[in-house]
């Protein structure tokens, strides 16, 4: 079932059952970027603390509402302190609502990198949740910048946090192919040379294996996808290819996978794809009507999901 909410994501949520959901991928509006022309909206609280404070007290609920073996998959974007708009490279927020012309936050200085996605993982973390891994998403289209004093930004980062110290990840739903180089290296016989091996120093031994097999690896932490348009907005959504994995290895089949910031929807397309519930919640109306009709219109190439447009 595929369920989009219209409303604020902190009032929604607060509705929900606990250990409702299986998995969550979402990605926050960045700090300071845009004013998306809703009254109460995250992203423009006048201090980078009050910000951090406010996405703490989301995911406190999102937290309340995982399985126990439960895992969230965020990502977020930094941004630079300036008295103008901040600048965040190429994002799902490009192009959206008004430019916001800020100050610079106290207790920075202009051309600071704020460091938000790392003051979230570590509040987040103070805050109960598990901290398990930072994943990078390299991007090999990068936003050009015309910047001469440092190197253009082609990363943003996808923390992966749990609610338990043991939660449910399936590795080998994302793992990925060994290069042929790699697999006739690992076929062929070696020396034992390392100290405290079991087999004979300078004796030739049998083949050696990969992990797991000698056709798949475990997945790596630096993801290499493409950013890509979506046609039905004017701003980048987040491309299907990234968030894949996260869904893949954080449920199962008929699991329920969260976004309390659906925005277009991209983590309820891949969601119904690959055979997942999907509950949404989006803050613009116009936004989460864009979202169920892609979903929708997606549906007849799989499984067709009931979609329930529902108003909070």
């Amino acid at each position: 079932m595929i369920q989009i909410h219209t409303g604020d994501c902190r009032e929604v949520l607060r509705g929900m059952a606990d250990g409702s959901v299986q998995t969550c991928v979402t990605s926050p509006p960045y700090f300071g970027l845009r004013d998306y022309g809703v009254d109460g909206q995250i992203g423009l609280e006048p201090t980078v603390d009050a910000f951090v404070e406010e996405l703490v007290s989301v995911f406190r609920e999102v937290r309340r509402v995982l399985a126990d073996d439960g895992t969230l998959w965020l990502n977020l974007g930094d941004s630079y302190a300036a008295n103008r708009g901040y600048q965040v490279t190429d994002n799902k927020h490009i192009d959206v609502g008004n430019n916001m012309g800020m100050k610079v936050p106290e207790g920075l200085k202009p051309k600071d990198l704020i460091g938000i996605p790392w003051r979230v993982a570590f509040a987040l973390q103070a805050d109960g949740w598990y901290l398990r891994q930072d994943i990078i998403w390299h991007k090999p289209n990068p936003m050009p910048e015309s910047v001469r004093d440092r190197c253009t930004k082609s990363h943003e980062y996808i923390f992966l946090f749990s609610k338990k110290p043991k939660y449910y990840f399936d590795a080998e739903a994302i793992a990925e192919p060994v290069a042929a180089p790699t697999v006739e290296r690992l076929s062929q016989p070696t020396i034992a040379t390392q100290k405290g091996s079991d087999r004979v120093p300078g004796k030739t031994n049998g083949p050696m294996k990969a992990v797991g097999t000698q056709e798949k690896r475990n997945k790596r932490s630096v993801w290499t996808v493409s950013t890509k348009p979506f046609k039905g907005a004017h701003f980048a959504t987040f491309p299907p290819e990234l968030i894949t994995p996260c869904i893949l290895a954080g449920s199962r089949e008929g699991d329920t996978v969260l976004d309390p910031f659906a925005g277009a929807g991209t983590t309820g397309l891949v969601a119904s794809r690959n055979g997942r519930g999907f509950i949404g919640i989006e803050l613009n109306p116009e936004y989460a009507d864009m979202a169920r009709k892609r979903i929708h219109d997606d549906a007849p190439l799989f499984a067709a999901p009931t979609l329930m447009p529902l108003k909070i």
